[in-house]
């Protein structure tokens, strides 16, 4: 395992210091010589989510409990790269879901927040992928998710629109009732 690390981080760094010296640096230079070892090394944690599973990081604290009540993680701290451009979003993530037979130990929920935002992604592919495994290892009664991000894309780039917010949501079950909805949305805005 540790090996094949190395052996990323050596064929990463090679590409990054083609690049370095594409963008017409002097890769010589005493501030550039560790850089492509430090991207390589950097890009390998900021993509660490292709090697983890989130359906196994729930099954691992997953419990019988009869409880129906709404279960709510909010404001899950999370950043990602955006695989259009390779460029930073980073914000807030919502999480509800109403259990029928099990729940999940809290840490797991931000864990797989993590676990999807650590690989390259597009917010709208995030959101549904949290709702859905959480969905399909639980079976709980419903899941929501809701994500608050500002896109470095959008505010270094392109529009360059500094203060702008992009919400997503995506839902399943009861939570297609407006009243579960909305009791949801209210509960994360206080």
């Amino acid at each position: 395992m540790e090996e094949l690390k190395k052996e990323k981080i050596q064929e990463l760094s090679e590409h990054y210091l083609e690049i370095l010296r594409i963008l017409g640096e002097d890769t010589a230079r005493e501030g550039l010589i560790k850089t492509p070892e430090r991207i390589a090394k950097a890009m390998l944690t900021l993509t660490k989510g292709y090697a983890q599973d989130p359906a196994e990081v729930l099954r691992s604290a997953m419990f019988k409990e009869d409880y129906k009540q709404m279960v709510i993680v909010k404001d899950i701290d999370f950043y990602s790269m955006c695989e259009h451009h390779m460029l930073p979003f980073f914000g807030k993530a919502h999480v509800a879901y109403i259990p029928k037979n099990y729940i999940t130990g809290l840490s797991k929920i931000p864990r797989v927040v993590d676990i999807f935002a650590h690989r390259l992604q597009i917010q709208e592919r995030m959101t549904m992928q949290i709702k859905q495994c959480i969905q399909d290892t639980l079976d709980p009664l419903g899941v929501m998710v809701v994500i608050e991000a500002q896109h470095m894309c959008m505010q270094m780039r392109g529009v360059e629109k500094q203060h702008s917010i992009t919400t997503t949501s995506d839902f399943t079950g009861v939570f297609r009732t407006v009243e579960t909805r909305e009791e949801f949305m209210n509960l994360i805005r206080n």
